[in-house]
């Protein structure tokens, strides 16, 4: 079940980005593995920086959904938060 302000949580909400960028560095990381087989000579550090930076983002967005965010939450009494 969606809460009802799924919208505005897509737009704002820290943990929705953090996970957005983790995923563009999933995407990033074959592709630079394919391009560096392919034409490059591999560099392993970097592979490292990015698997780390993913697990990285991962565990930020995770901490970053237990915290209220007050644009998105509204108060903690049950109100919705105020359109804007």
């Amino acid at each position: 079940m969606l809460v009802h302000n799924w919208r505005a949580v897509l737009k704002r909400a820290w943990s929705v980005r953090l996970m957005a960028l983790a995923l563009l560095f999933i995407i990033i990381e074959p592709v630079y593995t394919f391009i560096t087989a392919t034409w490059l000579s591999r560099n392993i550090y970097i592979q490292l920086a990015m698997s780390a930076m993913t697990g990285l983002l991962a565990v930020a967005a995770i901490i970053a959904r237990i915290f209220v965010q007050q644009k998105i939450s509204g108060d903690l009494n049950g109100i919705p938060p105020a359109e804007g």
